[in-house]
């Protein structure tokens, strides 16, 4: 299942600037998704972080996989955000960060439903550059109302 940026738009209620997730690879029937962040040198936050090195955070590749969680989470649900759900990061552990992130990067991001009680869904998650670990990361959203 390849989904495009404008029906990400239909599982996210996040908008430019402040949507990580450009294109969604595939989804499986283990729970698992494959979203893809394609990083551009014009990413407003580079000019700051930092300037003539410039680095994408990790806390936006963590955004990032909280937003692949999020169309999951979405998709197995049956729910979009018009329903007036939403989905909120609600927690994140065991993150590690091994490889920096550049302009020009094809971030892969993956996430897998481990769990779910009571409406907080927990993830496991990982960011990969060139089939290498950039980032890996337990990661808690939760289903409210909007």
């Amino acid at each position: 299942m390849n989904i495009s940026k404008d029906e990400i738009k239909k599982y996210l209620p996040h908008r430019e600037p402040f949507l990580f997730i450009d294109e969604v690879i595939s989804i499986n029937e283990e729970n698992e998704i494959h979203a893809r962040k394609y990083v551009s040198e014009d990413e407003y936050f580079l000019q700051g972080h930092f300037p003539n090195n410039p680095i994408f955070p990790g806390v936006i590749i963590i955004e990032a996989l909280g937003q692949a969680s999020g169309i999951l989470g979405f998709l197995k649900m049956n729910k979009t955000p018009e329903e007036g759900s939403i989905y909120v990061l609600a927690g994140v552990d065991k993150v590690r960060f091994r490889k920096r992130v550049r302009p020009g990067d094809n971030l892969d991001l993956y996430s897998k439903v481990v769990g779910e009680k009571r409406g907080i869904w927990k993830f496991y998650c990982k960011a990969e550059l060139n089939n290498e670990l950039v980032c890996s990361a337990t990661i808690l959203c939760a289903d409210r109302k909007a």
